[in-house]
């Protein structure tokens, strides 16, 4: 497929508006729109905003790609976008965009949409492609600028018997642009410099230009330029060298220059890319982003469990049971489906994404059964907990004490050695030292929140609801998050409600006093606070980040305000809700009152939005 069978001159903007990130966001998600290419401007556009908090896709050189991969595109497309003047898109360079190309990606998309995508990323590292496209006056004159450069992509073929051989894999969160563009740059730095470079993409196709162990062997060294998890055990022995993926499209010449020299310590197998890469990136790592892994893995069972347990309670809530006389089959099977099966795994997938994050692919089965062990012995979500992190360390002390086995054992590790010695420590400590005093902690928290009283209820509601607000989807926010879900696994639903509601109130108090303090907002800040109303009734406490980072001083005092009331207010009704997720779409499915829960969600909108607009100064 050509790059332009998705670019069309309807698709094409040659006078970008304005200098700020966001309002060129705007004209381009506008045009994609009337093009019939996305269903829903707003769900695109804050698509399209999430990638950005991922990193800037201001790639330097006057160029920028934002890009998402979402349902509402209703086929792959192509935006090309040009400002004469320039735009503030924070640039990894600090420098203005000229260059726009918004990738709209389905979810669906196959694989020759993908390679289309992929060789306009290796296009535009080309200054004589920026060049012509920036001198172009037509649409006509785009076009033909693209198609006379795009070519399709060929397997490489590297020789491996060269002393300076590095390999390398890149990868990005949606795989459609920095992947290829990191490593058509490293491509070009390595043969500027003489270098022979073998480069594996991990994009939204899959791994392209897979590396041989031929290559591994023979590679003086390793760069990995990658914001996501990638296959390490296949490096031992080797330098690696680590980095983030826009470190591979800015300084590719720094990390070949690294690579060359083997200044990097040689990768044992006693952690994962991910956990290093994110250093570079200033990320959060260690602890928080294994339990994260294990927590965002687990959500779907969870939340699609959660909601048919739900339905199953509209029918009678002992209406799944054979011998009651509300008895029902279709409830009974929602039941089985949802609470008997799909809820009986969340403590197993809990810990074994953990492990699986801190140890690789040999810490997931330690961790799976060390989970179903919690699961089992009433350990629940605790349990759980315990049994992902002592998987996940168990593999890496195995990992150290089986380095020094000859490498003609090394095809036996993974397949055996790992999982028997894993499996087998994890389980007799889980059995004989975890499970019976977690168990017992387990229940008494259960119990302890089962018979609060309404004022500790109330208490307990407000601490929720500052947490989720402090700061909207940070270590904070997304400790009182899983405090919420690791409950529902227990049996004990109201905290979950609460932490709910309190999520909904940021983005709906914000998209509330956008539309009735108008001349506290200029032009742009009110057409983004419609798209609040979407992110607060689907509980994405994010959609309120933009306006806090903007205004902090004003913002987040008064959102925390209103998701406190919020969550008092949904404990003190006693709400319950067994669906982590869903915002206004699970608001029928909560128990106790409906109505009474979306009155507290509306209350503590309307308290913030108050605030908000008493608080914010008027816009000259």
């Amino acid at each position: 497929m050509k790059i332009t069978e998705l670019l069309s001159k309807n698709t094409i903007l040659l006078n970008v508006e304005g200098n700020r990130k966001e309002e060129t966001i705007d004209q381009l998600v506008e045009v994609l729109f009337h093009a019939g290419k996305i269903s829903d401007r707003a769900e695109f556009k804050a698509a399209i905003l999430k990638r950005e908090e991922q990193s800037t896709t201001g790639i330097g050189d006057g160029i920028a790609i934002p890009h998402a991969k979402t349902k509402v595109v209703k086929e792959a497309a192509i935006v090309f976008g040009k400002s004469a003047a320039g735009v503030n898109y924070e640039s990894l360079d600090g420098k203005p965009a000229h260059l726009f190309f918004m990738i709209a990606a389905p979810e669906g998309a196959n694989n020759t949409h993908l390679e289309a995508l992929a060789r306009l990323s290796g296009l535009l590292m080309k200054a004589e492609v920026r060049y012509e496209l920036l001198k172009a006056t037509t649409p006509e004159e785009i076009i033909e600028t693209i198609n006379r450069y795009d070519k399709d992509e060929k397997q490489e073929t590297v020789t491996v018997n060269k002393n300076n051989l590095i390999v390398a894999v890149t990868g990005c969160p949606t795989g459609i642009a920095h992947t290829y563009m990191a490593a058509d740059s490293l491509k070009a730095k390595a043969s500027e410099m003489g270098v022979d470079i073998k480069v594996e993409t991990n994009g939204s196709g899959g791994a392209k230009n897979v590396l041989t162990k031929e290559e591994i062997e023979n590679a003086t060294a390793v760069i990995i330029a990658a914001d996501i998890n990638v296959e390490m055990e296949r490096f031992q022995g080797k330098h690696v060298i680590q980095a983030a993926v826009a470190e591979g499209i800015r300084r590719p010449e720094q990390l070949i220059d690294k690579a060359l020299k083997q200044d990097a310590p040689i990768f044992r197998g006693n952690g994962s890319q991910s956990e290093k890469a994110s250093d570079q990136k200033g990320s959060r790592t260690g602890f928080y982003k294994h339990l994260m892994n294990g927590v965002s893995n687990m959500l779907p069972f969870v939340v699609g469990g959660g909601i048919l347990i739900a339905i199953c309670f509209m029918f009678g809530y002992n209406s799944f049971k054979p011998d009651d006389a509300t008895y029902n089959p279709i409830s009974e099977a929602l039941m089985t489906i949802g609470g008997g099966n799909a809820f009986g795994l969340i403590v197993p997938v809990l810990a074994g994404f953990i492990a699986l994050s801190i140890a690789d692919r040999p810490g997931f089965a330690p961790g799976m059964v060390g989970g179903m062990m919690a699961a089992s012995g009433g350990a629940g979500f605790l349990g759980g907990l315990v049994a992902g992190f002592l998987a996940g360390y168990v593999v890496l002390l195995l990992k150290k004490v089986f380095a020094g086995l000859p490498r003609s054992l090394e095809g036996i590790k993974s397949i055996l050695l790992y999982p028997l010695f894993g499996i087998a420590i994890t389980g007799f400590i889980m059995l004989y030292v975890v499970n019976k005093p977690v168990a017992w902690l387990n229940g008494t928290i259960a119990d302890w929140l089962t018979g609060l009283g309404t004022g500790n209820a109330v208490l307990l509601g407000i601490v929720l609801g500052l947490m989720m607000s402090f700061d909207m989807g940070g270590p904070v926010n997304k400790a009182a998050y899983v405090f919420g879900t690791g409950l529902l696994a227990s049996g004990v639903y109201e905290p979950m409600a609460a932490i709910m509601a309190a999520g909904m109130v940021p983005p709906l108090a914000i998209a509330i006093a956008t539309t009735f303090f108008k001349n506290k907002f200029n032009d742009q800040d009110r057409d983004a606070g419609k798209a609040c109303y979407v992110m607060g009734l689907s509980f994405i406490t994010e959609g309120a980040i933009p306006f806090a980072a903007a205004d902090p001083l004003r913002v987040i005092p008064s959102v925390m305000a209103g998701s406190a009331i919020a969550g008092a207010l949904s404990m003190a009704f006693g709400i319950g809700l067994r669906a982590p997720h869903g915002g206004i779409f699970v608001v029928p499915l909560v128990e106790n009152g409906a109505l009474l829960y979306a009155l507290a969600i509306l209350v503590g909108s309307v308290v913030s939005a108050l605030l908000i607009g008493f608080l914010k100064k008027p816009v000259k």
